[in-house]
C-alpha cells in the first residue's frame, strides 16, 4: 500500500514538472496529472533500458527521475493531440 501511495505522490510531482516544462491550457486535475507522471516514469524507464541497461543488482536506474520527466513531457505532448 505504501508503494502505491509513493507512486502517486512521485507521479504527481513528475506530472507537475512536465506541465511546467510544457505550459499550455490543460484542463486536467490531480489524478490525471498523477497518471501522466506515473506513465512518464514507465516511458522513461523504457527509454533508459534501451539506451543503457542498469546493473543486474541495481534497484533504480541512475537517470530514473530525469527520464521520468522526459517521458511525462512526451506523454503530455501526445495527450494534447488525442484529447483535443
Amino acid at each position: 500500500m505504501i508503494h502505491l501511495i509513493w507512486s502517486i505522490i512521485v507521479g504527481f510531482i513528475v506530472g507537475l514538472i512536465a506541465r511546467a516544462i510544457l505550459p499550455g491550457i490543460d484542463h486536467i486535475g490531480f489524478w490525471m496529472t498523477s497518471l501522466i507522471g506515473i506513465g512518464g516514469s514507465l516511458v522513461g524507464g523504457l527509454i533508459g533500458m534501451v539506451v543503457n541497461r542498469p546493473a543486474a543488482a541495481a534497484v533504480f536506474h541512475p537517470a530514473g527521475f530525469l527520464l521520468s520527466i522526459v517521458g511525462a513531457v512526451v506523454l503530455l505532448y501526445c495527450m494534447r493531440f488525442i484529447h483535443v
